[in-house]
């Protein structure tokens, strides 16, 4: 699985990269980023973090984009009778994107990649880090007022194996 994460990072990356590099000579605003707050909610634990994505449009319809975040709201869960302190350390995937335009400056947007999230459980002075890899999926929307800066929102679902997490973000937006 980690070789299947590792290859998409790579297939976005090589799309994403060379088109920031030559940001200045695209006027098209294929590449884009975002910055925003995500709420997770994991097996009655609820986390906040800090999320960010670069992508790559090919076209009106399809694109790649890279997601990573950090966490800033840690929760506290009982699990018999122990108070557990749980806080997202980070998460990182990639996805393929299609997009579906309902507007200039509209689109619906459906996501499917793969990811890997780690988490730091603590109580009573011990404390214990997991990771776990995921496919996720996902749907949301977006609009830029000005054809650049936008807003972005979104639902994506992390499979892990045996388990599962909804991730419910708001972004801003801006092509490049």
């Amino acid at each position: 699985m980690k070789a299947l994460f590792a290859a998409a990072s790579v297939a976005a990356l090589v799309c994403v990269v060379p088109a920031v590099s030559q940001a200045q000579s695209i006027t098209n605003g294929r590449a884009y980023g975002s910055l925003g707050y995500a709420q997770t909610d994991g097996s009655g634990v609820d986390l906040g973090s800090i999320q960010g994505r670069l992508g790559y449009r090919f076209n009106n319809w399809v694109g790649v984009e890279g997601e990573g975040a950090f966490g800033v709201k840690d929760d506290d869960v009982t699990i018999a009778g122990t108070d557990i302190n749980v806080d997202l350390k980070h998460q990182f995937a990639g996805y393929v994107v299609g997009f579906a335009p309902v507007g200039a400056n509209t689109d619906l947007i459906a996501r499917f990649g793969y990811g890997t999230t780690k988490i730091k459980g603590s109580a009573g002075g011990i404390s214990a880090s997991d990771d776990g890899e995921s496919w996720n999926y996902g749907l949301g929307a977006q609009h830029h007022f000005d054809g650049v800066n936008g807003v972005r929102i979104d639902w994506t679902r992390h499979d892990f194996d045996g388990g599962n997490a909804d991730v419910w973000s708001v972004a801003y937006t801006r092509k490049f």
